[in-house]
């Protein structure tokens, strides 16, 4: 099965990107990797003849893969482009899972004409970011310093 499995890989790989390595996986499996897409595709016996567990994920920014977003059984019998196609799909899932979520629009408090739900508070400002590194401190900070200086200097 493993020799099976192994060809069809060679044959995807070579289908689906151009740059790729191709690898065994402990479980007996066969893995296809995209590094400049990012992407990894697994091919694992099912324990039926001429079926495989195909599944696809991403690469992380450390090169370690991310666990499978989506898997599915596929005939192997099927003809490359059967299977290209259907990995195709899976990784297009996977780029859509991992896209992030779009930017939430104005808040519904700030719409006119919409009527709030009693009993429900209004939010206040967000919080204000910490002030970047490397810019030096505002002057009261200095004059807070000062102050305690000369606190312990009377003390001592």
């Amino acid at each position: 099965m493993y020799a099976q499995l192994r060809e069809t890989a060679d044959e995807l790989a070579g289908v689906l990107w151009r740059e790729h390595t191709v690898y065994r996986e402990r479980g007996g499996g066969v893995v296809i990797r995209g590094e400049h897409v990012r992407r990894w595709i697994s091919l694992a016996p099912t324990g039926g003849k001429d079926r495989a567990l195909l599944r696809a994920g991403r690469i992380l920014d450390g090169g370690t893969t991310a666990p499978a977003r989506t898997e599915v059984v596929v005939d192997l019998t099927a003809g490359t482009t059967e299977l290209a196609a259907v990995c195709r799909r899976l990784l297009a899932e996977v780029a859509a899972a991992a896209e992030p979520a779009p930017a939430p629009g104005p808040s519904r408090a700030g719409r006119p004409g919409k009527k709030r739900k009693p009993g429900r508070a209004a939010r206040g400002p967000p919080p204000r970011p910490p002030p970047p590194r490397g810019r030096p401190p505002p002057p009261r900070s200095w004059l807070v310093q000062l102050c305690v200086g000369a606190v312990r200097g009377a003390w001592l």
